[in-house]
């Protein structure tokens, strides 16, 4: 099958990637002429574990091209992926105005029928936004499919490869037809493509990721609880994950999510209830629960050093919003680290993956960027760890504790145990415990 992509961002790219790994002929399209020229150069603008190599594989053989030209992607092309961005806006609704440029664009150039996906997180209503910004300038039968992404960052080839479900929202049976055809060799094993109307898709997605951060401040609200009562988290996460019902999976207290799709769509789905009359108050607060938590960690290290942290030397371990990614977005060690540069704090950090991006997106020569975690320590008096890296997981803390000025840890993810490391001398301070 012949499938234009219009985005080579984090959805467009892996999306574009994986459909050519299954033999379909793929162009992806961007309006960033450097983006494109690295590409071809096998240059990625993202981290994801995999997807360098499986790229570079299907561009070789000639099924992946990359261009910044509708002309060489749309026509003939049998579907049409829309993967661009959808900022939040002040309010928080989802800014539209690249998506709807891509479809007109799209319109302008389709050569005969065409399925058109939206592939973008986008709310109730966009698909036929979509149809109706294109038939202005279609001159060619069309149909609008909402098909959702559930791709985790650090997980995102085996995610879109082996899919737990498929998501298909249409109200035409030729596409939806068209889209079971295309997906059909990721669902071998039996786990189902789900057919369902337009508004439904596109709902699903927002309540998937709101489900999901719901849980996750829902624990960080469990853990704050635990530390005024003397009780264990990860104890408390153990006897209620074994429950059928609600599982283990996202029950782990920490620093609050990140990255670019629980905040915005929390975001998204809070704003698109309020223009429909509704007052979404959980999730209103599940959005506050997260932002207070970034700056959990931070309060914790005022809290020990009475309140003065001014000329305190501080190592980081973990700059991005989860590992096996470079993404900062909305990251909790953002929060964390500006809170402590504002206190009069050094900072010293070390992140496998996102150190460019940190160095200039964010932080620029205001920290000092580490070459390995053992690097970071140094004088340090206190590390603090933000992400959890399996590398920080098993380090040798005798060298730690020599390195260090004075042996603090705290424990941002409940990696550590409490009761090891103060057997070694460390004063530890973890998350709920």
């Amino acid at each position: 099958m012949r499938i234009a992509v219009i985005g080579t961002g984090y959805v467009g790219l892996v999306a574009g990637t994986c459909f050519a790994e299954s033999g379909n002929t793929v162009t992806c399209v961007d309006i960033d002429a450097q983006k494109i020229k690295n590409l071809e150069d096998g240059i990625l603008p993202i981290y994801e574990p995999g997807l360098e190599e499986l790229l570079k594989r299907n561009v070789e053989d000639g099924r992946l091209v990359f261009t910044t030209d509708y002309a060489k992607a749309v026509p003939g092309a049998h579907a049409v992926f829309i993967a661009v961005g959808t900022p939040p806006d002040e309010d928080g609704s989802a800014d539209l105005k690249y998506v709807l440029a891509a479809a007109e664009t799209t319109a302008k150039h389709m050569s005969g029928y065409t399925v058109i996906v939206d592939k973008s997180t986008v709310p109730v209503g966009t698909a036929r936004r979509v149809a109706a910004a294109m038939q202005k300038h279609a001159k060619h039968p069309f149909d609008v499919v909402s098909n959702p992404e559930f791709l985790k960052e650090g997980a995102a080839i085996d995610d879109f490869l082996k899919p737990d479900r498929v998501v298909i929202g249409s109200d035409s049976k030729r596409a939806a037809d068209m889209m079971e055809e295309l997906y059909a060799p990721f669902v071998r094993t039996g786990n189902p493509i789900i057919h369902m109307d337009i508004e439904s898709a596109e709902l699903t997605k927002y309540a998937a990721n709101a489900m999901l951060a719901t849980r996750i401040s829902f624990m960080n609200e469990i853990a704050n609880i635990c530390s005024r009562v003397g009780a264990n988290v990860d104890l408390v996460r153990k006897g209620i994950g074994s429950d059928a019902r609600i599982g283990s999976r996202f029950l782990f207290a920490g620093l609050g999510y990140g990255g670019s799709c629980f905040p915005k769509d929390v975001q998204a789905i809070v704003r698109t209830s309020a223009q429909h009359g509704y007052d979404f108050r959980i999730l209103q607060a599940v959005e506050e629960v997260n932002e207070r938590q970034k700056l959990l960690l931070f309060d914790m290290v005022r809290d020990h050093f009475g309140g003065d942290l001014a000329g305190k030397r501080m190592a980081i371990w973990g700059l991005a919003f989860k590992p096996n990614t470079d993404d900062m977005r909305e990251a909790p060690a953002i929060v964390v680290v500006e809170a402590l540069l504002a206190a009069g704090a050094t900072v010293r950090a070390y992140d496998p993956e996102a150190m460019q991006e940190a160095r200039h997106r964010h932080f620029g020569d205001r920290i000092e960027y580490a070459d390995n975690p053992m690097d970071a320590l140094p004088g340090a008096d206190a590390l603090v760890l933000i992400t959890e890296w399996n590398e920080f997981r098993r380090p040798d803390f005798d060298a730690i504790k020599e390195k260090m000025a004075q042996p603090v840890i705290f424990d941002g993810r409940n990696i550590y145990r409490r009761k090891t490391l103060e057997e070694l001398g460390f004063k530890y301070f973890g998350i709920g415990t």
